[in-house]
């Protein structure tokens, strides 16, 4: 979390982000040359840490929802996630954070270090929800609530997020009752029928770490700004474990601002972002990202009991591409994400949208 902190359709969505590189790919040589003429981790961390510094007392709440609905007007798989952020900007950090960040190699709490504080629920459901009876072949029913708290911070070229989530998986979870009063009076989807083959209660730990190397390609023109971010990260759990890499591209008018938050496992961002010297701004992002996953509850079924389970994929890909404005203090943005089958028997990849709304106070 940085803050400063299957069908022709298919096929369209998952080339958007490689169109985007290959708006960045003209551009590279100029950025090679014109990193001979200065010492880019110098640059980087000063102008970082200089808006940081100029903004410390920020302090965002953002609300992200995320519903396949949004995406492929589905309601299978990853059907819904919400996630509510509260993000301090330069934040004063409580001892243990100190003892943790000691432990992480070159991870230092400093003046651009910054604190967030999330709540959640994520919801999973198979491909057809009208079925009472759990079908062999496809994915368990789940539910997910959580809470977490997180650090980001700038150290030399690069930015390191830390996150450590708890929840309950299972019927504590609320899945069942959320699903139902939302298709009841919010959409005109059917109800669902199958919450009683859910997986059973089960107390649940993420530990995530994250580290990108923003502007590693940077090259301005005509008013505009082309970048590229390489990152790197882990989570450790019994909900999810896996090892994550990708790369995020954004074309922007405006100062740096980070991707806007999404629900986890998802492009990294905080959502941090500049008020706009005329008032609103705009900016074009997307990305790919690569897993490789060992755990991940919502398909292998509980950790310690039995309960209905499905054969996983090891590797994952999400493909991104969004849109965001801000006006004034508010930021509004749409992300649309591609994600490849998660286990074998999956009929189709999944397709579903991401909004945020955030306010800067």
């Amino acid at each position: 979390m940085l803050h400063f902190t299957q069908t022709k359709r298919t096929i369209k969505i998952t080339a958007l982000p490689a169109l985007l590189l290959l708006l960045c790919v003209p551009t590279y040589a100029h950025a090679q040359e014109h990193a001979q003429t200065q010492d880019k981790t110098q640059t980087l961390e000063y102008n970082l840490q200089k808006q940081v510094k100029n903004h410390k007392d920020d302090k965002f709440i953002t609300l992200a929802v995320e519903n396949d609905l949004f995406g492929g007007g589905t309601d299978r798989n990853y059907t819904n996630g919400i996630r509510l952020s509260y993000f301090d900007v330069n934040a004063a950090f409580p001892e243990f954070a100190h003892h943790i960040a000691n432990q992480v190699p070159t991870f230092s709490i400093n003046d651009t270090s910054s604190v967030f504080y999330s709540i959640g629920q994520n919801l999973y459901t198979p491909d057809d929800i009208k079925h009472r009876e759990q079908q062999p072949d496809d994915r368990p029913w789940a539910a997910f609530l959580y809470s977490s708290i997180g650090m980001a911070t700038v150290t030399d070229n690069h930015i390191d997020e830390l996150e450590a989530t708890i929840g309950i998986v299972g019927p504590l979870a609320l899945g069942e009752q959320v699903q139902k009063a939302v298709h009841k009076h919010l959409s005109d989807s059917p109800t669902p029928k199958g919450w009683s083959n859910q997986l059973k209660n089960e107390p649940g730990l993420i530990l995530s770490w994250q580290r990108r190397w923003p502007q590693t390609v940077s090259y301005e023109t005509a008013g505009l700004t082309f970048s590229a971010t390489p990152y790197i990260g882990a989570s450790l759990g019994n909900i999810y474990t896996y090892a994550n890499t990708g790369l995020n591209l954004r074309i922007s008018p405006a100062q740096w601002s980070d991707t806007p938050q999404r629900v986890r496992p998802s492009i990294p961002g905080t959502g941090y972002f500049e008020t706009p010297e005329n008032g609103w701004d705009w900016y074009v992002f997307g990305g790919v990202e690569g897993r490789a996953v060992a755990q991940n509850i919502f398909l292998d079924g509980n950790t310690f009991t039995d309960s209905h389970s499905v054969d996983k994929k090891i590797f994952v890909r999400d493909s991104n591409i969004g849109l965001a404005f801000t006006y004034g203090r508010t930021r509004l943005s749409y992300t649309l994400v591609h994600r490849t089958k998660a286990f074998k028997t999956q009929e189709n990849a999944d397709l579903f949208g991401a909004v945020s709304v955030a306010y800067k106070f």
